[in-house]
């Protein structure tokens, strides 16, 4: 039995330990996803939600571009899209969102049914 596994190790300071920086590439990612996720989004394809990333230190500023299934309540949807990708990019990067852009450019008409 290794005995050092069982004593508790001291961590450093919290300023002495480093520092982590979540890319901009990451939090995009995060926010497309997390657009992705919410119904009444459309995907064209293998296309979603686009985002772009912006801001310094903590902040970050979203722009969103998506198109939503048609017909659908564009408001309601919007705000929801807000509500998750606000949500998630805050606890999964710890980034506070200062701005939140939404652009619909399309409406798209839900598919057609496969017939077998």
């Amino acid at each position: 039995m290794n005995r050092a596994l069982d004593v508790p190790r001291e961590l450093a300071e919290p300023a002495e330990r480093g520092t982590l920086t979540i890319g901009h590439a990451v939090v995009r990612k995060v926010a497309q996803h997390a657009a992705d996720q919410v119904p009444g989004i459309a995907h064209d394809g293998k296309k979603g939600a686009k985002a772009k990333v912006g801001g310094l230190d903590n902040d970050v500023d979203l722009a969103l571009d998506l198109a939503l299934r048609y017909p659908g309540a564009v408001r309601a949807v919007v705000g929801d899209v807000r509500e998750k990708v606000t949500e998630e990019v805050e606890l999964i990067t710890g980034y506070h969102v200062r701005t939140l852009a939404v652009t619909v450019s399309a409406l798209l008409p839900a598919p057609a049914p496969r017939v077998r």
